[in-house]
């Protein structure tokens, strides 16, 4: 489709930078730019305070402080006796001191009470008695202890064994876990045992993904020229599984009026867009940007497949602004009540972080795209989720056989691991997905190539590795 009005072509898009020579940024730089900038994105979104059952798996956006002393009180470790001073001991007639239940009265010098494990110990008791590590024996003759069984210990008895102390693992505001922790069970299982019904974490990012191209089938065999769309049922699914909220995927036709109204209308944090990154006659999403007011981070990447991928900065949204509580001051009372409504004076407002929002650009082949998925906006959203500024770095597996690279640029290729090793696969080109599907990674090959037994870093996918032989495809690299 031509353009109804054609849209500008700023300094430094596609366009302009025609015949000269390529200006993209390197591999490792461009993920540490998307990195930043969904660190930057984050600083103004509020973290959420999301049920323990359903925070399984988020990043703590906030220090996990403990809101109470653990254990909270002195608290019995084992089944048996709790005991005052040195023995033998009388034992008290009463029940036993159950968990759950307050001791009824103070342990005084020369007694035993039966004691559960995680009951609360009775003020004044020296240590804990393993029920094992005790016997009775019916009462004496003494009158002291007439009607009173006698407990022994067959063991020396330490002041303080057996007893968990108030505050042992932690006392009231001690940090237990630093902001961008994954939640896994334990944490669930931590946060409960500190007095926690909720936790911290970021809100999830919102995505939408825009598929672009007339080329595009959504059902049925390629025809006419026209070829299935592999992308919308993929993206959605892959972003989900980085931890976003996918708002909707949309199909844009080869406009660029239709382009700019779904980019500069969307209210997700992230517009992810398919094709139309490079330098061809229906490629607008330079021309889009550049009217929109966007602010380029990264155009290009120096990376095979996928270079034409980039990342910018949408204008922010206009800054809202929420009415505060308007207070009365002595200076001037407040009149509101004798003012005609027409005058009333309007409450203070408190301006509110202006809304930032990204568009990474991906390529539109198939293989190209998981490339710009995994060099821009996996970085991108792992910020944006909370993920620690020092994230992990990828394994580094050595790989089995010779693998070409390119003269100049990072290659990423997929890869699965058999016996310790990152075998490369077969289909590995620009419009490939049969490769991809295969892999449980992209082996990140420098420029020049990599010889056998080489350690190369293996990118993770987003969901379980595969197992069991090698695909039926060939797993060597042609």
């Amino acid at each position: 489709m031509t353009l109804k009005e054609p849209l500008p072509v700023a300094p430094g898009t596609a366009d302009a930078r025609a015949g000269q020579p390529h200006r993209a940024t390197a591999w490792p730089e461009a993920r540490a730019a998307a990195a930043r900038a969904g660190a930057s994105a984050r600083a103004g979104r509020a973290p959420l305070g999301v049920p323990l059952g359903q925070a399984l798996g988020q990043v703590l956006a906030e220090p996990l402080l403990a809101l109470t002393d653990l254990p909270p009180f002195d608290t019995s470790a084992m089944d048996g006796w709790a005991v005052a001073g040195p023995g033998p001991w009388a034992v008290r007639a009463e029940d036993a001191v159950l968990a759950g239940q307050a001791p009824e009265a103070e342990a005084a010098d020369g007694e035993a009470v039966r004691i559960a494990t995680g009951a609360r110990v009775p003020a004044g008791t020296t240590a804990v008695v393993r029920a094992e590590h005790a016997r009775t024996e019916p009462a004496p003759a003494d009158p002291a202890r007439a009607g009173r069984a006698v407990l022994h210990a067959l063991r020396e008895v330490v002041p303080g064994q057996d007893i968990r102390p108030r505050g042992q693992e932690c006392r009231t505001g001690d940090e237990l876990l630093p902001a961008g922790t994954v939640v896994t069970p334990a944490v669930l299982g931590l946060a409960a045992a500190a007095g926690y019904d909720e936790l911290p974490v970021p809100p999830r990012p919102r995505v939408e993904i825009l598929v672009l191209g007339d080329e595009l089938l959504t059902t049925g065999l390629p025809h006419d020229g026209l070829i299935r769309d592999a992308l919308g049922p993929m993206l959605g699914p892959w972003l989900a599984a980085l931890g976003a909220d996918v708002l909707a995927t949309r199909r844009i036709g080869d406009e660029a009026e239709e382009l700019y109204a779904a980019v500069t209308g969307s209210a997700a944090d992230l517009v992810l867009t398919t094709g139309g990154t490079a330098a061809g006659p229906v490629d607008h999403v330079h021309g889009v940007l550049d009217k929109a007011g966007a602010t380029l981070l990264v155009d290009g990447v120096k990376v095979r497949p996928g270079h034409p991928m980039l990342l910018a900065r949408l204008a922010p949204e206009p800054t809202r602004a929420e009415p505060t509580r308007a207070e009365p001051t002595r200076a001037e009372p407040a009149r509101s009540e004798s003012l005609p409504a027409e005058s009333t004076p309007s409450a203070p407002t408190r301006a509110e972080p202006p809304h930032v929002r990204h568009l990474v650009g991906l390529p539109g082949n198939p293989l190209a795209a998981v490339s710009g998925l995994l060099t821009l906006a996996q970085p991108l959203l792992a910020a944006l989720n909370g993920a620690a500024a020092a994230a992990p770095a990828p394994p580094r597996v050595p790989v089995r056989d010779e693998v070409p690279g390119h003269p100049y640029d990072t290659r990423l290729v997929p890869v699965v691991r058999r016996g310790g090793r990152a075998v490369p696969l077969r289909y590995n080109g620009p419009a490939m997905l049969r490769g991809i599907a295969a892999a449980d990674g992209l082996a990140v090959v420098p420029p020049g190539g990599a010889r056998p037994g080489q350690e190369l870093d293996v990118l993770d996918l987003p969901w379980p590795a595969a197992e069991g032989a090698v695909p039926a495809q060939g797993a060597c690299f042609t």
